[in-house]
């Protein structure tokens, strides 16, 4: 947890960095950034599924190997 929280902060700090100083001024308004908002948050819901699934097929498989492993052995 420790280190989640660390690479957070590493990668928000250079961020908050040039947003302080003012290197790009966009003067987008609040429903672009809601827009931007909701664009990213379909994005997460669509990797969590995705994670997921990779997950539970690389569990698959490792199951899979570990059997033909033993009844090889055997």
């Amino acid at each position: 947890m420790r280190a989640l929280i660390t690479t957070i902060l590493g990668t928000l700090a250079p961020v908050t960095a040039f947003a302080a100083n003012g290197l790009r001024e966009d003067n987008s308004g609040m429903f672009v950034w809601v827009f931007l908002g909701f664009c990213a948050l379909i994005v997460v819901a669509q990797v969590v599924p995705a994670v997921l699934l990779a997950t539970g097929m690389i569990k698959g498989v490792v199951a899979a190997v570990k059997e033909e492993t033993v009844a090889a052995k055997n």
